[in-house]
Parts: C-alpha cells; sequence; structure tokens
C-alpha cells in the first residue's frame, strides 16, 4: 500500500487527466475540455500507464474503453479529487473584480433565452475576467452533468438529483400563452384547442402538461410543431395562427422585444419551480458561492416580477 511519503511521486495534473479521460473516453475531448494540446494528452496517458502499470484505456474504434484496473482507480479517486479541491479552495480567497476562474454551467434552454442575458450583463461588470462555459441541460440531463463534474451549478426545473447535490428554489415556472397581434381580446377555451399550437421539447415531445390538463376537462389541442429551442418561437409565431405555451419569463421576454402577445390560458395549467442546484463538494468554494449569490440575487423571483396583465 502506498504511503504519504510515496504521494510526492504522484502528479496531480496526470489525475485530472486520468478523470477526465474516464468521463470522455476521447482524447480529443479530453484535450478540449482542459485546454491542452492532444499530444500533451498522450504524453500524460503514457506516464499514467507507468505510474499504474497497466494499460488503462484501450482503443475501441473513436473511444478509449477504461481497463477493469482503470475502473477501479476511478472508483477511489475521483471523490478524492474532489475533497483535495474543496480543502485547497477554501485556503483561497476569492475576489471577483480580478479572479480569471472559469465556472461549468448548465442552464436550461428557457432559462439560458430569457434570463441569462441580464445575469451575464451583472456577471460582466462585478467580475469582468471570469469565463462562463455555459452547457445546455434540460431536467433530464442535469443530474448526470453534476454527478459526472462536467457542471458544478445548473438553473432548470429538476427531477431527481445526485444524494451530494443541493438544490434552491429559485421562482415559480408560470405558463403563459403566446401569440401574434393578429386579434384582439383573451382567447377562449374554444379557439384555444381550434388554433395550432407549437411545443418546444429538446426531446422531441409532442405531449406535456398542457395537453394533461386539457385532459382533465375532456378536450384536446392541435399540435402542428414541435421545435428544440425557444428562439425559434418568434419567426414561427409571427402573422401566424400559431400559439404555444411558454414560461412566464420567456413569454414576456419575447412579448417586449419580439413583437408578440402574451397572456394566461384559458385553462388552469401547472406551475413548476425554477431551481438552482449545484455540487455539494463545491459547497464551501468561495468563488462558486459568490457565482450563486449572483445567481439568486437576479434570477430569484419577487412579487412586481409575477405577471399579473397580458403583455400586448
Amino acid at each position: 500500500m502506498m504511503n504519504r511519503n510515496d504521494l510526492r511521486r504522484a502528479d496531480i495534473n496526470l489525475l485530472v487527466v486520468f478523470e477526465t479521460m474516464m468521463h470522455e473516453r476521447n482524447v480529443s475531448r479530453v484535450g478540449e475540455k482542459l485546454f491542452l494540446g492532444q499530444p500533451t494528452i498522450s504524453s500524460a496517458l503514457g506516464r499514467l500507464r507507468l505510474m499504474f502499470n497497466d494499460p488503462l484505456f484501450i482503443r475501441s474504434g473513436r473511444l478509449m474503453e477504461p481497463t477493469a484496473r482503470a475502473e477501479e482507480i476511478f472508483f477511489n479517486l475521483s471523490p478524492a479529487l474532489d475533497t483535495m479541491a474543496a480543502a485547497l479552495s477554501r485556503s483561497q480567497a476569492f475576489d471577483p473584480a480580478t479572479s480569471e476562474a472559469t465556472f461549468h454551467i448548465g442552464l436550461s434552454d428557457d432559462v439560458e433565452y430569457a434570463l441569462l442575458p441580464r445575469l451575464l450583463q451583472c456577471l460582466r461588470r462585478d467580475a469582468p475576467n471570469i469565463r462562463l462555459v455555459v452547457r445546455r441541460a434540460d431536467h433530464w440531463q442535469m443530474s448526470q452533468l453534476l454527478a459526472a463534474g462536467e457542471i458544478s451549478l445548473g438553473i432548470s426545473h429538476t427531477h431527481d438529483l445526485p444524494a451530494t447535490a443541493r438544490r434552491k428554489c429559485l421562482r415559480t415556472i408560470q405558463p403563459m400563452l403566446l401569440r401574434s397581434h393578429g386579434s384582439n381580446g383573451a382567447l377562449n377555451l374554444d379557439e384555444f384547442c381550434r388554433r395550432p399550437h407549437a411545443v418546444v421539447s429538446s426531446m422531441g415531445n409532442v405531449i406535456d402538461d398542457t395537453d394533461h390538463a386539457l385532459g382533465l376537462l375532456g378536450r384536446q389541442r392541435k399540435v402542428v410543431l414541435t421545435v428544440p429551442q425557444f428562439s425559434a418561437l418568434p419567426m414561427l409565431l409571427a402573422d401566424s395562427e400559431m400559439i404555444a405555451i411558454v414560461p412566464d419569463y420567456v413569454a414576456l421576454a419575447m412579448a417586449s422585444k419580439e413583437g408578440l402577445k402574451a397572456e394566461f390560458a384559458p385553462l388552469p395549467l401547472p406551475v413548476l419551480e425554477l431551481s438552482m442546484v449545484w455540487r455539494g463538494v463545491t459547497h464551501a468554494d468561495p468563488g462558486e458561492r459568490w457565482l450563486r449569490s449572483r445567481f439568486n440575487q437576479f434570477l430569484s423571483e419577487t412579487p412586481a416580477q409575477r405577471p399579473a396583465l397580458a403583455v400586448a
């Protein structure tokens, strides 16, 4: 068994390369994630094989598949690296005005479209030298990205999370109806069901909470289009009879900038929660704590922000 003196032979940089390879299984992607060239990654793998006296990764097509020994090392190493990172971060002060830290965050598409721009303005003002790496992460992907260490923080409607993750509710997600300015007055339920609907779904789902709510009333709607992201909606709805149900902050952002009309739907729809989630190992990290405080400050709902009237 290795004793503490033997740790002098270990290079933490190599261990980070090893952990990243276990996640990515591809030399090029490891290089991109760690901002290192492919020759540097290949050299690190060679040194790791000597350190552990094992091939560690065997090429299989475009992937590098781990050996049984690599799986065993990873099982023991990953928690240790998390602990080391947390211990080191607590000893380092964080000054947003001068920091050049990189933060990896996951945002659902609705948050990226409607809430990120205002937040980014504030971050650029307070911390002009930090770098944000944003991953698209809906509620199906968030848990996996957190568990793998791909992101340290995420904003989305979330389902199950890793046992070590933490969560804070930022605001409610009130569904609103979005349509063009083509007609006056709120839509009644008959008109709502008659109109063609567009649905935004990263997974290509046609059925969502709106259909379930209509089913309770013995009604149904006509979905004619499903798109993967919200940014496509303004052009699709303009000068069209098509309508869409979207989160309130998306509806209000599009109505104020894209010339659309936002109003409440003519039936009760489920209200969800928009949550901030983060890895437990980063909970005490000064930089991560600062970033979470900014997200909480600028994304949390206040009474004045709750939609009360249609936006014309």
